[in-house]
């Protein structure tokens, strides 16, 4: 059995967990990662028993930051769904692991876009996303990322697309 659970990922210059956007987990929360820039990675993890944490909207998170968030719920380390969100600029969902996706949901491709952006518009709105951080990135080293397998992990998938983004060591 691979991990289950969140990564949240934002900009701020306070410990996220002492955010109200992410009050409903702040206990659960750990520090994973501090990157530059003021950049911090967290991890709170998926089921305990019968429950299952909520992060609560990426978007109330990234009002609080000012600055564009995202997270990720890794589904058995086999894939993840991505939600990122920007002040200014809403909310985009997105997946890692797709044929594993498509294997959760059991469904096919068609059915997974239901849910999902496909990778050249997930891609795009990324590039969006990483501007308004800051950052210029290019579209395809994100869609390249958007459709690998995740191998050896959906974790180190996340991690791949992170630094396409711009938020690197």
């Amino acid at each position: 059995m691979g991990y289950w659970g969140y990564y949240v990922v934002a900009r701020s210059e306070r410990p996220l967990k002492e955010l109200r956007a992410l009050a409903g987990v702040a206990d659960e929360l750990t520090l994973l990662e501090e990157r530059p820039g003021d950049w911090q990675i967290w991890e709170c993890p998926g089921s305990t028993g019968d429950r299952t944490p909520d992060v609560g909207s990426m978007n109330v998170l990234a009002a609080e930051t000012r600055a564009p968030a995202l997270f990720a719920y890794v589904v058995d380390s086999r894939c993840a769904v991505v939600e990122a969100a920007a002040p200014d600029d809403g909310t985009w969902t997105a997946c890692l692991g797709r044929a594993a996706m498509t294997g959760f949901l059991g469904g096919d491709e068609r059915a997974l876009e239901d849910y999902f952006l496909p990778p050249d518009d997930a891609a795009g709105r990324a590039v969006a996303w990483a501007a308004g951080c800051g950052r210029a990135v290019e579209p395809q080293p994100l869609a390249d990322v958007l459709r690998a397998a995740a191998q050896p992990s959906a974790e180190e998938l996340f991690f791949r697309f992170l630094d396409r983004l711009g938020v690197a060591h």
